[in-house]
């Protein structure tokens, strides 16, 4: 695998999903792999469970680690064509890519949205110049469109929780044990939520997608305004009724998003009215009634009591531990397949 981008890249997800338990059952299996190799890791966004989950998945497989936060201790660095560099920044993206190609084997970058341009940001500007000139295998860290590593770790999540008829006390927060139906084709709801910032789209595109290629029954809810490219949502089930969308689902999943200007192209980018009008959009106990007493998650970090309430996220079914602690499972087998086929 020389590029992980989209679901299509990790072939067939069955494969993909055994090979995940395989390793979280052996983290260091193939730790024979890595030896001599170097993974790059290219921040122009900060991160917490991307930076971590990977540079963690690299040392499993036995590889170095050089981690390059470009906005601090690097120099500015320019990424248009045909400027005249007479601004702050000293180096043009060009230049540096090939040199740190040089000094690595695999390089994964994290280069969110700017919503200056929608174009722009689905055209992926940034990261195809790192494909196109670094001579190394590329994987998404999460850029203008998608977060692949995210959704990896989140369907590794439902395959393991899709069949718990008890669930234990929450480790974290404690709670008492539940019992749920389970469901052997589980209802997975992608549900939008208030936030007070713009946020890109990346997580649900990707979410939406690999969600749409798994063995679920897929719904997608929010207010009007809010579409996913077609690109992503796919054929799945668009419900504006957040509490028709929630009955019987299995799987909730909450994340704000901002307008992607599928239908409003002028608004790309931009929230749509105030959030404080959208505060019965927030996941609570009164949503997750309706479900089958499903499985709550978000991708972190997360906003309590705007997009999701503290009896929720503290509550037995939350995941969003687990579903962080798969992000290193996803980035392992992600880097152990580039490896192998280096």
């Amino acid at each position: 695998m020389k590029l992980f981008q989209h679901v299509s890249d990790i072939g067939d997800l069955r494969k993909a999903l055994d090979e995940a338990f395989e390793i979280k059952a052996d983290r260091y299996k193939y730790q024979h792999l890595g030896k001599n190799k170097t993974a790059m890791l290219i921040f122009f966004n900060n991160s917490l469970r991307t930076r971590l989950s990977t540079q963690k998945a690299a040392l499993n497989l036995g590889m170095n680690v050089i981690v390059l936060d470009v906005n601090q201790g690097a120099w500015k660095l320019e990424t248009e064509r045909g400027v005249i560099m007479e601004s702050d920044k000293s180096e043009h993206l060009l230049e540096a890519i090939p040199v740190m190609g040089s000094y690595c084997d695999l390089i994964g970058v994290r280069s969110f949205a700017r919503f200056e341009s929608r174009t722009d940001d689905y055209e992926e500007k940034i990261l195809n110049q790192f494909i196109k000139y670094s001579g190394r295998p590329v994987f998404f860290m999460e850029s203008a469109t998608v977060h692949p590593l995210q959704a990896f770790a989140d369907l590794i999540t439902i395959e393991e929780y899709k069949d718990k008829t008890l669930i234990e006390p929450n480790p974290l927060f404690g709670g008492n044990a539940l019992r749920r139906t389970p469901n052997k084709r589980p209802k997975v709801v992608l549900s939008w939520a208030p936030h007070p910032k713009a946020l890109p789209q990346a997580v649900p595109n990707s979410f939406a997608e690999w969600m749409n290629a798994a063995n679920v029954d897929f719904v997608i809810t929010h207010p009007e305004g809010y579409e996913l490219d077609p690109l992503f949502a796919g054929a799945a089930h668009v419900e504006y009724d957040q509490m028709k969308a929630f009955e019987n689902a299995d799987f909730i999943y909450a994340k704000n998003w901002s307008c992607p200007g599928v239908t409003r192209p002028n608004d790309y980018g931009k929230l749509l009215g105030d959030y404080h009008d959208y505060a019965s959009w927030t996941v609570s106990d009164r949503q997750m009634a309706v479900t089958n007493n499903a499985f709550f998650m978000h991708c972190l970090p997360v906003r309590r009591n705007m997009i999701v309430t503290d009896q929720v996220i503290e509550a037995p079914t939350s995941l969003v531990i687990p579903e962080a602690a798969n992000r290193e499972i996803s980035a392992t087998v992600v880097l152990k397949r580039m490896l192998q086929s280096l």
